[in-house]
């Protein structure tokens, strides 16, 4: 029997479609040649073919004692096979199939990504022998005091304690942070980051699974494992519907002896609407969401999402652009035009991310310039016999002057949440500094007014940097809490808490380093050109990258939740009616079978009606001109 059941499910797609082209062979015998022998034999292998896994799936579900609706559609067909009714056997199982079809393709999630991720973690490390030569191991044997040499360019294969040396990491696939961490002797590097410029000597403190990389792949594997067991809305309701359509058919049968009559009940009572339409109102509110560049997985996704009252913003590469920007530019002596182009110029020698956002200031090439790297400062360029010198303020104090107004800027700059760059020639009369940061979406100020007018209760930003840095980053937001030095833990666990006290979280995020809390948010959205993980992890999916899709995306939720439950409604009213006309002598079977036709078909059009969903906010409905007008601002 098992492997009977795995057959159909492997094949479902193929047999639905033959099962469909019989059907239509069916109907063409029937009203265009009028073979109605033919029409039966057809409709009968139908509904043979249609029954044999609803009936496998009633039977499964039955020794673990849950009456679902495969048992009831299962009697019914048997019954409707018996009495004759063939045609009726096989419309019912198509529906059925044409409705597990859909929410099969809507549900479905690969797990592609978070291989990916398993794949990215660094294997092996350079062990240093106590002779000073190293030996690469691989990471499951490194014991925990053993000395490893990275270089640049090396990905940092174990979290530890840096023992000499001194670089540039990027440690964006921890923290999400862009800008690059200058770490010392004594200071801490993660798994899975990067060494960008530098050579470190460090001793492990923690190797393997037991990293901060490591955890996060086992954070977002359980929390994955946990959503992936969520039952499917028609079946939390056919617990009850089911046991109640066969008592009273069991009753009708015992009171009337009218075994014909009994199969009436069931077969009328079988909720082809109800199967039907719930896959009807998903696909059109997912189709209307991916028209509107929101990517949705599933229905029981709109369900949660539709009870979202805080929403949780990762803040690099979410609520920011997600790559250094110079930020402002102010010229204490010299001409401002020179400055900008010399200091292009020397920065395009160099790798480091923040000169790479310099570089990009000026595409005017100047030949002969010749530069040396200082080691955690900055540069020092010859040109036409005079030194220039670029990087932090102590590289400038250090081999010109201090300066007091320099200072100033550089503090108030620093305290913007920039990152400072100085250029400076020996005398100062070529002076300037340079403020480089992330900056905001322009549409983020919008997409959080959005959210909070949608009646979002609490909006948060959680982040990596120092909290001084974080508040004046979101200063400009309607953001109302601001949580700074956060790890993917911190952020995970944060998301729990907010749970625990009876909320209903969505968190956004676009990084590896975003994935658990991604994994345990009741909502997770990851912005579309963010990392495979963070997408894989996801919920939704913000295809087209911009904010201000949330808000599409939860009234999106909202409507088709609705439209279910509508359909649902017509779907049970239907049978109500048809109960009470049967038993009142105006329903028999050929007339009640066009009802309950009909009311299929009334469920796919209200189904049909999200497609043309728009957005409310304040009780007014957008036209498409009035959201393009609204969204341009």
């Amino acid at each position: 029997m098992v492997k009977i059941q795995q057959f159909f499910v492997k094949h479902q797609k193929i047999i639905l479609a033959l099962n469909t082209v019989l059907i239509l062979f069916a109907e063409t015998a029937k009203w265009l040649f009028h073979i109605n022998a033919a029409y039966q034999v057809l409709m009968l292998i139908v509904g043979i073919i249609g029954l044999i896994p609803i009936l496998l799936t009633a039977i499964s579900s039955l020794k673990v004692k849950l009456v679902s609706i495969d048992v009831l559609v299962s009697l019914a067909v048997i019954g409707a096979i018996v009495i004759g009714e063939f045609n009726e056997a096989a419309i019912v199982t198509w529906l059925f199939a044409l409705g597990d079809v859909l929410e099969e393709l809507t549900l479905k999630k690969t797990r592609k990504a978070v291989s990916d991720l398993t794949k990215m973690a660094p294997k092996t490390a350079l062990v240093l022998q106590d002779d000073g030569a190293t030996e690469e191991e691989d990471i499951d044997f490194i014991d925990l005091g053993e000395k490893i040499l990275i270089k640049t360019g090396d990905q940092v294969p174990v979290d530890r304690e840096i023992v000499a040396g001194s670089g540039y990491l990027n440690e964006a696939n921890v923290n999400g942070e862009s800008k690059p961490a200058d770490k010392k002797q004594g200071d801490q590097v993660y798994a899975g980051t990067i060494l960008e410029d530098g050579t470190l000597t460090v001793e492990t403190t923690a190797a393997g699974n037991d990293t901060t990389f490591g955890k996060i792949i086992e954070m977002v594997e359980e929390a994955q494992d946990s959503k992936s067991h969520t039952e499917k809305l028609i079946n939390r309701f056919s617990k009850y519907y089911t046991p109640a359509v066969l008592v009273i058919a069991i009753i009708v049968g015992l009171i009337t002896r009218d075994f014909k009559l009994t199969i009436t009940v069931m077969v009328l009572g079988c909720p082809g609407a109800l199967v039907i339409g719930v896959p009807v109102s998903t696909v059109a509110g997912i189709g209307n969401g991916a028209k509107n560049g929101v990517m949705f997985k599933g229905s029981q996704v709109m369900d949660a999402a539709r009870k979202v009252d805080e929403i949780a913003f990762d803040k690099t590469g979410t609520l920011t652009v997600g790559h250094p920007e110079v930020n402002k530019i102010e010229v204490l002596s010299g001409n401002k035009d020179e400055i900008i182009n010399l200091a292009a110029n020397i920065e395009s020698q160099s790798n480091h991310p923040l000169a790479k956002a310099m570089a990009k200031l000026s595409e005017q090439k100047i030949d002969q310039i010749e530069t040396k790297t200082v080691k955690g400062n900055g540069m020092i360029a010859d040109l036409d016999r005079e030194k220039y010198y670029l990087g932090n303020l102590a590289l400038i104090e250090e081999n010109t002057f201090a300066n007091s107004k320099l200072t100033q800027v550089v503090n108030k700059l620093s305290n913007l949440g920039n990152s400072v760059v100085v250029l400076a020639n020996s005398n100062q009369s070529k002076l300037a500094v340079f403020g480089i940061k992330d900056r905001l979406r322009p549409e983020a100020e919008t997409a959080l007014r959005q959210l909070k007018q949608l009646g979002i209760k609490k909006l948060i930003m959680l982040s990596g940097d120092n909290q001084e840095t974080a508040q004046q980053i979101a200063a400009d937001l309607p953001i109302d809490e601001i949580h700074g030095q956060m790890l993917p833990a911190d952020k995970a666990q944060f998301v729990k808490k907010e749970q625990e006290n009876g909320h209903h979280v969505a968190f956004i995020g676009d990084g590896i380093n975003d994935s658990p809390a991604l994994a345990n948010a009741d909502i997770a959205i990851a912005i579309g050109s963010g990392t495979d993980v963070a997408v894989d992890v996801s919920d939704i999916v913000l295809v087209k990258n911009d904010l201000r899709k949330i808000a599409d995306a939860l009234s999106i939720s909202k409507r088709t939740v609705l439209n279910m439950n509508e359909n649902i409604g017509i779907a049970l009213l239907t049978v109500l009616l048809l109960f009470i006309g049967l038993f009142t002598g105006y329903v028999e079977m050929a007339n009640g079978m066009f009802i309950h036709e009909f009311s299929i078909l009334v469920v796919i059009l209200n189904g049909m009606r999200l497609i043309k969903n728009h957005r409310k906010v304040d009780g007014h409905q957008f036209s498409d001109k009035e959201k393009d007008l609204a969204l341009n601002m």
